[in-house]
């Protein structure tokens, strides 16, 4: 499990098991949030097992299913809300990352828009839901 931190409390990761959960709170991350539809590829694990771990935990859990043509989705204001927590740190993840670095870019103030789009980018996201979220807007 790969995690990239995009902010001192925001990081992202691709697809998660339920056996990484335990490591993740130990890593201190207080809220997770999926954002991957379940049923996306056949080897991902359901989203109630996710759920089920992140209860065992101990760990704060959402599920806010986003897709390519459904960006920034329906539940992009709470969504929002939980990236930026500056108290509890979150760990939002998706099949690779990119939705979740895409949604915090989409999520962040206009005049902090330009330096997410370079962390995210250095980062070697690719930022072209959030581009064209952005130019729909």
């Amino acid at each position: 499990m790969k995690i990239v931190k995009l902010t001192d409390t925001l990081a992202v990761s691709a697809q998660i098991t339920p056996e990484d959960i335990a490591e993740i709170a130990v890593q201190g991350y207080r809220v997770l949030i999926n954002n991957r539809p379940d049923g996306e590829e056949s080897e991902q694990p359901a989203e109630s097992s996710i759920a089920a771990a992140a209860e065992a935990a101990g760990v704060e859990y959402h599920y806010f299913p986003v897709t390519h043509t459904s960006f920034p989705g329906p539940d992009f204001e709470d969504i929002s809300d939980l990236l930026d927590d500056p108290i509890r740190p979150v760990l939002a993840f998706c099949r690779s990352g990119t939705r979740c670095a895409n949604l915090w870019v989409a999520s962040v103030a206009s005049e902090e828009r330009k330096d997410a789009m370079r962390i995210a980018s250095q980062q070697g996201f690719n930022l072209g839901m959030v581009s064209k979220f952005l130019a729909e807007d």
